[in-house]
């Protein structure tokens, strides 16, 4: 009753599993594959804001309207960047495998940077959620990250907003976005 693990995770004594990320890796591992590989294996195509997508799932309303969800795969490159942009739904961004992300979040006034990654030791999150509307943007923090971004209701271009280049939300303070 003491242990915080999972009881079926105690019975078999396993620290992580094929559900799990594997252990973070030593300062100055590489990893086995490269941005470039996961582009192709994942079959992935330029986005708009920056970085790398491929739509896995969308829901399909039966009355033809928009759907409940979608998602999709998204990569960043070492050097890559998600420019500043805002959606009209909800979205939640799932990190994957990789390097940890830095996601910005800014919305009426308030303003946060959270940092995606599985290695929740180091302080980062396996999981973030942008509310619809918030301006947001995205980089890596090494070689590449991989995240899934789950929207609802589901994305809809018409709904997406690209900010100029050089753009940052009003009292942004962070450096570098």
């Amino acid at each position: 009753m003491g242990s915080s693990r999972p009881a079926t995770l105690a019975r078999h004594g396993r620290q992580h599993g094929p559900w799990c990320a594997p252990p973070p890796r030593s300062q100055g591992q590489t990893w086995a594959v490269d941005a470039q590989d996961l582009i192709e294996r994942l079959g992935l195509a330029p986005h708009p804001e920056g970085g790398w997508y491929r739509e896995n799932w969308r829901d399909v309303a039966a009355d033809g309207g928009r759907g409940v969800g979608s998602a999709i795969y998204f990569l960043l490159a070492a050097g890559e960047r998600s420019h500043w942009h805002r959606v009209d739904a909800a979205e939640a961004w799932h990190h994957y495998a990789g390097d940890p992300l830095e996601l910005a979040i800014a919305e009426g006034g308030d303003h946060e940077v959270v940092r995606l990654g599985s290695d929740l030791a180091e302080g980062t999150e396996p999981q973030a959620v942008v509310p619809a509307r918030a301006w947001q943007a995205a980089r890596p923090l090494g070689a590449w990250s991989l995240v899934g971004c789950t929207v609802a209701p589901a994305f809809d271009f018409s709904g997406f907003e690209l900010a100029a280049p050089d753009w940052t939300p009003e009292g942004w303070a962070a450096p570098g976005w």
